[in-house]
């Protein structure tokens, strides 16, 4: 099992490698879902810690639709994240109709070279997740899609995401990172049912639950080991 964990700070990343996360999602404005980080702490976090950091790419929270300008904004930050040895970018871009924007990945995955791409929860906002999966399976750039496969909280979706998970698997890619709203309790239950094999987590391991509060250790720690189990049982059957 995978974990990735939304990290805003230095504080934050080194913190949540010594609790145990396998990935960092690098983000700024968590409140608004994300925005691209400052090149600074990109670069400061790749060099500093030892696990795959992942930056985020979004010019706005207004919409995942995007102009030309934006476009070109975006071309500048993954340009830059490339050259700052971070492991991958974290993108996505909806038309206006709200499908995937294939010219907008035209122009910006070839920018990615050497980059693993995540295509976040704008997947969310498609009304055929499923048609959405086999769009974004055309992409060898596109290692993997951040979704909590419904409206709402993650895990009130195992079966969406079930059904997500055997499609990556029958299409050989995008992997599925389950996400949006995710709970340590009832993980087990959730892994389960929904079959996949990597969770991305954000205020649930923070103090008070708070998005804005700093990483609690000992929650992270205590999931990471959860999470291990889960693998570790998952390869013993």
């Amino acid at each position: 099992m995978i974990l990735e964990v939304i990290t805003t700070c230095m504080e934050d990343a080194i913190v949540a490698e010594a609790s145990g996360a396998d990935r960092l999602e690098l983000i700024t404005a968590f409140t608004e879902g994300g925005l691209t980080p400052g090149i600074g702490l990109v670069e400061q976090a790749a060099k500093t810690v030892n696990i795959p950091v992942f930056a985020m790419v979004r010019p706005h929270s207004r919409s995942f639709v995007y102009s030309r300008h934006d476009l070109l904004t975006m071309a500048s930050e993954i340009r830059a994240i490339a050259a700052s040895g971070a492991a991958g970018v974290v993108l996505g871009a909806l038309t206006p109709e709200g499908a995937i924007d294939e010219r907008a990945l035209d122009t910006l995955l070839p920018l990615t070279e050497g980059l693993q791409v995540t295509f976040h929860r704008a997947f969310d906002e498609l009304s055929d997740q499923l048609a959405g999966l086999r769009t974004l399976s055309r992409y060898p750039q596109i290692t993997r899609v951040l979704t909590s496969a419904g409206p709402g909280a993650v895990m009130e979706h195992v079966e969406g995401m079930r059904e997500l998970a055997e499609e990556s698997s029958r299409l050989g890619r995008p992997r599925i990172l389950a996400g949006g709203g995710m709970k340590a309790e009832g993980i087990e239950r959730f892994i389960a049912g929904a079959g996949v094999k990597e969770v991305h987590f954000g205020t649930d391991i923070r103090f008070g639950g708070e998005a804005l509060a700093p990483i609690d250790p000992s929650a992270l720690r205590a999931l990471s080991d959860r999470l291990h189990r889960i693998g570790a049982n998952e390869q013993g059957q």
